[in-house]
Formats: structure tokens, sequence, C-alpha cells
């Protein structure tokens, strides 16, 4: 994560040295005197200092030399702020304030002004970084030896994360697989789509392609399932509906860490690893920051009934000891039509739709400073997304013979829609003096509810109903943690704590009269009464944990840790839905301890290796196990135990000032794994996955820049427990995926980006019975341009109309069709942004 703080620059001969110099900086005058001030009449000793000439020099590597004369100017305290060097004297004062721009190449502009209380500051701004500088008296006063922040690729801060250590780590110093997605990486994204799976895909090794639809449900990552966090809370409900990546709309988004392959350090779920979205916050520096936008959004082959529209506003600010950030969001967003003109369905593959949607998010955050050690913040984030449509998905597309496209059918009445109901309350109270280290705490509350689209009874075998299922949790959880120094409080950390999460869920259904529905070509959903699929049952976690970061040398560290977690479920007395049988409630308890261990090794300043391992486990749907029960007996009967993996990870990385490139190759098994059949019926069998991942970003100069990441990954499983592997469904293994992009500063206002996702072909039907995949390829162009003093922003999605079907529609069978549909094909976004 970036801190919130300026970072304080610590004097000596290398003060705050980043990386590298800057070459080829045009030299300044020899020797410019800018202010020649004749001395004042002489003070007493404790007067403050007078500056009264200030002199610039060129040095080699397009550095600079300010020589201040004052007799007995003491060395100022330097702290940095964006691409600026702050040094502040103490007891000083300036005879004539000073500024000068363009410098050089590398320095833009040094400026010195008076401030109150007998304080004068020099600011340094350089054009690609913060510079560094260093101090050392003269028989006149004080010389500043400055050189150029080194380039950081794309212009962007050094980037720190919290997710995969629970601690502020720079990501090139964590054992494993990391990537992060800036704010300005979102905001570049949601001027072609606002689907937060869609923007993962683009920029996440590992990860499958979006589904295109409400549920994360088939994209997967390494091979098993997302572990979603917001602001550290998990949101995931016990009976998973899979809508997890949809709880946040992300204009509220600051910042999203993700961490390939599974851990522990968060406990139950992380199989595939950690997806962990931090929202907006307030502005670093004194004062109020706005920013509005608004938005239109259609497809050319079918404006009117595609259009749609969406507005921002975010205000934040920073007073004193008090800050504060709200953000305001809402979309309305009009039908979806596919590469070949038809309307998709609303009802994508039976996991939802983004379509004829309307959705709100409110984020507020304060935060109230109490010292200097301690820090207070709340925060309430209320997401609501509710699909208001007159069409539904046309059953008479399963008496067509061969395969066919799914097709939409207008004259549906529903007053029960779809929608996404999720409220958090989050308290944070951290310290920063427990124990000789820091000291944080949280306590939220989480309510979600969310509503699916109707189906038909067939397909949990009573034919004779129309059923809508909703989910419905209310969870309230808090964690305590540690980080305190121990032997070598430069070089051993130790993190410890405990996480606690307690929640009640619940899976009700709405009925429907099925003759209604069939009738004539009229889809009329006529409730008739409620039922119980899951019944309320309540799980408890307590999670223990401590995390050891060692730096053994300047060139290797290691990190490593365990957890242990303790879960129990309770159920009430209930009866099936489906087999009417009748189920003894009681207690299911699990008990699980896990480890993870990993190195980095510094082979140059620039490139490292990296080796883990990491231990994931999560816990069986339970909800989904009683429902489908069909026999009578106690609820421990039917206890389903766990999922626990094992991870290995190799991998190599490099940063250079214009560059970035990461390989890693993993492997990951599972005694007892989870997947599921072609009636979506649970299988628990031995599991392997395995892949390659590959990233690369380069700046080529100061106007071309150029990336992409590529995946491969494969698995097996042993359904028949004899030691033959037969192939993971597409589901859970994605084709080969490659992700590439070429972004250009055209001109000093104005810059496009192109960008593509391939997705590749994967064949197994003669082990599975499941279709094959087909490969497609999509181009998206971004472009945004200064004007009126704001950004008038153009995205195109799908530029080419490609007409194509996600993976997850792909894998439907012919006698499925009806959910067989296409993805979108192309679409327009024009947005402004106004930012003060």
């Amino acid at each position: 994560m970036v801190s919130a703080k300026r970072k304080r620059v610590q004097c000596g001969p290398l003060l705050g040295l980043i990386s590298g110099l800057l070459a080829g900086a045009a030299p300044v005058n020899a020797s410019v005197n800018v202010v020649t001030v004749s001395p004042a009449v002489q003070l007493a000793q404790e007067a403050p200092v007078e500056i009264t000439d200030i002199r610039l020099e060129s040095s080699t590597n397009g550095g600079l030399v300010i020589s201040l004369n004052g007799d007995g100017l003491q060395t100022p305290v330097a702290q940095t702020s964006d691409n600026t060097l702050i040094a502040t004297f103490d007891n000083a004062m300036l005879v004539a304030n000073f500024e000068q721009a363009n410098i050089t190449d590398a320095i833009a502009s040094v400026q010195a002004n008076s401030l109150p209380n007998n304080q004068v500051e020099i600011l340094i701004t350089g054009v690609d970084g913060p510079p560094t500088v260093s101090f050392a008296t003269t028989a006149t006063g004080l010389a500043l030896s400055v050189e150029p922040g080194a380039t950081q690729l794309a212009n962007e801060p050094l980037r720190l994360l919290v997710t995969a250590t629970r601690t502020e780590e720079d990501s090139q110093s964590v054992p494993r697989s990391v990537t992060v997605i800036t704010r300005e990486d979102i905001a570049e994204q949601t001027q072609v789509t606002d689907d937060l799976g869609a923007i993962l895909s683009q920029f996440v090794p590992g990860l499958a392609p979006t589904t295109g639809t409400l549920s994360d449900f088939g994209q997967s990552l390494r091979g098993r399932n997302l572990f979603v966090l917001i602001d550290g809370i998990p949101q995931a409900a016990a009976r998973d509906g899979f809508r997890n990546l949809r709880t946040i709309d992300p204009a509220a988004i600051e910042r999203i860490e993700v961490v390939q392959g599974p851990t522990a350090i968060y406990g139950d779920g992380a199989t595939g690893g950690v997806v962990n979205i931090i929202t907006r916050s307030a502005p670093t520096e004194e004062g109020f920051e706005w920013e509005s936008r608004v938005g239109f959004t259609a497809a050319p082959s079918n404006f009117d009934a595609s259009f749609g529209g969406n507005v921002l506003q975010y205000v934040g600010g920073r007073d004193g000891n008090v800050d504060f950030a709200f953000t305001a969001s809402y979309r309305e967003t009009g039908g979806f039509f596919d590469g070949a003109g038809s309307r998709i369905p609303p009802d994508v593959n039976g996991q939802g739709g983004l379509s004829e949607a309307d959705t709100l998010n409110l984020l507020g955050k304060i935060g109230i400073n109490l010292d200097d050690n301690q820090r207070l913040q709340l925060t309430l984030n209320h997401f609501q997304t509710e699909q208001e449509t007159d069409f539904s998905f046309d059953p008479a597309t399963l008496n067509i013979a061969g395969r066919q496209r799914a097709r939409a059918l207008e004259g549906a009445s529903l007053d029960t829609p779809q929608r996404t109901l999720n409220t958090v309350v989050n308290l944070t109270y951290d310290h920063d003096a427990v124990f000789g280290g820091e000291f944080s705490s949280q306590l939220y509350y989480r309510d979600y509810k969310t509503r699916f689209f109707p189906f038909l009874g067939d397909i949990i075998g009573l034919p004779t109903a129309v059923f809508q299922s909703e989910i419905d949790s209310q969870q309230f959880g808090g964690r305590l943690q540690f980080d305190t120094p121990l032997f070598d409080e430069e070089r051993f950390l130790l993190t410890w704590g405990a996480d606690y999460r307690q929640e009640r869920t619940s899976q009700p259904l709405n009925v429907f009269d099925r003759i209604a529905f069939l009738l004539g070509n009229t889809l009329v959903f006529n409730q008739t009464g409620e039922a119980v699929w899951v019944p309320p049952f309540q799980q408890r976690t307590l999670g223990l944990f401590a995390q050891a970061n060692w730096e053994v040398s300047d060139q290797f560290r290691v990190i490593g840790g365990v957890r242990h977690e303790r879960i129990g479920v309770n159920v009430d007395d209930f009866t099936t839905l489906v087999a009417g049988a009748n189920i003894i409630g009681g207690e299911l308890a699990y008990n699980e301890t896990l480890f993870n261990i990993g190195g980095v090794f510094d082979i140059t300043d620039n490139v490292n290796v990296f080796a883990n391992f990491a231990q994931g486990f999560s816990l069986a749907d339970v909800g989904r196990v009683l429902r489908d029960s069909p026999v009578s007996l106690p609820v421990e009967s039917l206890r389903p135990e766990g999922q626990r993996i094992d991870h290995y990870e190799i991998g190599i990385r490099g940063e250079w000032a214009s560059i970035q490139a990461s390989l890693a190759g993993f492997y990951n098994w599972s005694d007892l794994g989870t997947t599921f059949g072609n009636n979506l019926e649970i299988i628990r069998a031995p599991e392997q996955v395995y892949g390659v991942e590959a990233t690369v970003n380069a700046l080529l100069n100061d106007d071309w820049s150029l990336g992409g990441t590529f995946t491969w990954q494969d698995g097996a499983t042993d359904t028949n427990l004899d030691g033959t592997f037969s192939p993971l469904t597409g589901a859970r293994i994605a084709p080969i995926k490659i992700t590439a992009y070429v972004e250009n500063q055209t001109t000093p206002g104005w810059r496009n980006r192109l960008q593509t996702l391939f997705s590749g072909s994967r064949d197994r039907t003669t082990e599975l019975n499941e279709e094959s995949i087909s490969s497609y390829i999509t181009f998206d162009y971004i472009s945004s341009v200064d004007l009126w003093g704001g950004t008038l922003e153009i995205g195109v999605r799908n530029l080419l109309d490609t007409d194509y079907f996600p993976i997850i529609s792909q894998l439907q069978t012919e006698a499925s069709d009806i959910r067989y549909s296409a993805a979108e094909g192309r679409t327009i976004t024009i947005g402004y942004t106004y930012r003060w």
C-alpha cells in the first residue's frame, strides 16, 4: 500500500536514495546568483539565521547543488510528497522568497518560502520522482547536493502492499506472486467496463477471464476459488453464492491487491488466492479534494435499448487531526447485445446478468488521529444493485434441434427481481507504540442479501414448480494484530494476533406457478408461496496466527508463519425440500493448523528470486450438503470434510528504471479437493493444479509504454480413487490467457491505450461430459484528453465487435442451450471527469 504519510528522509551522504540516477539531463548555468542581499544588522545569538544568498550549480547526471549563504544554518528536516522533496529549516528566515522552474530535464523547479515561527522551506520538485538530497556545511552556510529521483515505471509510486503478509511490505520483498492494481488503473478501466471481474482478468495472471455475469463461479484463480476481502472483511457467505466481486462499485475502490495461490493467513476460503479490495481514502495533504464524473454507455447496434449512464461524486479532506472521504456513485445499465446484434438474456448462464441493472454505492470514511501514535477510523459502505427487466430467457430454445444461442424473450413479469445488498460498518483502531511495535484492531458488521433469477424446478428434481433462491447472511467479526520487533528491531518482525467471525446464513426460496410461467409466449412469475432450501445455520470461526519476517542479510529475507483455525457450525432440526429427509440438528467442529514459509534472495539490486510453500484451507459448503441430503439422519453423519491445499511456487522477477518483469511456476495438491459435476453435484477427490505465469511492463520512453501477462495452467483429479487422474473441468481450469497493452501519450494532454485479451482453446470432451472450449480474442480502446479543466474520456469495449462466447457459456451442453449466452459486442462509453 502507498503510505498516506509523508516519507521522512534521514540525513546522510546517501540521504533518501531511491534507486539510480536519471542520465542525460540538460545542465544549468555553471553559477547563477539568484538572490544577493547585504547582511542585516548583527542579531543576538538566539535570533534566526538569515539566508541571504541562493546559488544553483549543475552537477553530474542532471543533479544540482544548492548553496545557501547563512552562517550557522542548521541541517533541515527533509520529507517527500509526490514528486517534491521538502527541506524545512528551523530558526531561519528568508530575506526574499525565490522560485525558478525548468531547471534541468530531471529537476522541474526549486522554490524557497518563508514560514511562520521562523521557519524556511526549500521545495525541490523532480520530473519523474522526488529528488534525493544530502547536506554539507560550508564556510558561508550549507550546501544541498540534489540528485534526481529514479524514473519509476509509468511514473507510478513505489507499490507497497499489506495483503500478502498482513504488514506493509515492498512488493519486491514478498516471496510469492502478487499484483497491485492502483486507483489510476481502475479509473482507466472503468472507461470500458464496470465489471470488476473483467478489470481483474486484464491485470492478474492466473485469473480466468470474466464470466460476464454477476457470478465469479468459473472465474478461478490458479484453478481454485477466489477469496475476496473488502478492507480485510471476507465477502463470501457461509452458503457461497459466488457473487463476491459484485459487492462494491469500482468507483469506491482505492486499489486492489491480489495474492496468487492459497494462503492460510486469512483463514477459511483462500484456496486459489486473495483479492483484497481497499476502499477510497482521504487525501494525504491538508485541504479538500473533489472529483465529479458523468458518463454514458451504449451499444451502436441498438443504441436506444442499450443506453445507460453513471454519475460519481467524491469529496475528501484533511484538517489537522481529522480526515474524511465520501464517495457516491450511481449506474443505470441498459440492455446487452452480442456481436451478432442479438439481445443477451438478462440471466446469463443461470449466474445472474449485469444488464438492465440500477446500482448505487455509498461509501463514507472518517478518521481521527488521537495523537502521534493513535488513530481511529470508521467506514460505512452500502452497495445495492437490482435488475429491473421485461426480458427473460426463451424456453423454446430447448425445442430447436442442435446447439442454439440463448435467446431473450420479452414479456417477463417478476415482482422480486435479481438483486444484491451489501452493507458494512467497519471500525479500526491503530496504535504505533505497543510492545515496542504497532498494534491494529478491527470490529465490523456485515448484512448481505442476494437474490437470483427464477429457475425451473427440474434442476433440483422438483418439476412441478419454478423457484427463486435467496441467500441471507449477517455476520460480525473482529481482528487483533501486533507487529512486534524482536531481537533485532531492524531485521526481525513478528506479526501475531487473532481473528474472529460469527455468521448466520440461510437460503429460502420463492415458489412460482409453473403453468403461468410456460403459458403461451409469456413469462409470468406468479408467486404461490415460499419454502426453505437451506435452513438457518450459524458458523463461528476463531483463528490464531503468527508470522515472522526475518531479514537474514541485506540480500536474503525469510517470511514464515502458522495459523490455527477452529470452526464450529450449529444446525437446527429441519426437513430437506427435495427428498423430504428429516435431519436431526447438532454441531459440527473443525480444527486446522496451517503453515507457510518462503524466501527472497536478491541476485542484484534489480533482480531477485523467490520460493514459497503455503497451505490453504476451505470449509466445504455445509449449506449445500445439508440441502441435498437424500435420507434422514443426524447432521453429524453429514459432516463434510474441509479442503486442505499444499502449494509450492518458485519465481524470478526484475525491476529496473523502465521495465518490470516476472516469471513464476506453481504446483498445488489437495487430498480431498472440491469440484462440481455436470449436475452441479459436489465431487470430493484428490486434485492437482499446476501452471506458469509471466508479466512484463516496459516504459519505452516518455511517451510510449507496453506490457502484458501470460498464463498457462492445467489440473487433474482422481475421481475413482484408483490412482488414475483425469482432467479437471473447464470451470476450474481456464485455457491459455494472454493480455497485452500499448499506451501512448500522444500529446501533453491526450493519452491513448489499446489493450487485448486472448483466451485459448481447450478440448477435454473425451474425458469430460462437457463441450470443448474455443478460443477468442477481444480488443479495447481507451482515450482521455484534457478539456475545459477536466478530462474527457472515451472507451470502446470489444472494439472489433467480436461475436464470441465466454468460457462458462461454452461449457454448457446442448441440453441446457437456454444458458448458452454470447458475450457483449461493441459498446461505447463517453465520460467527463472534473477534479478540483
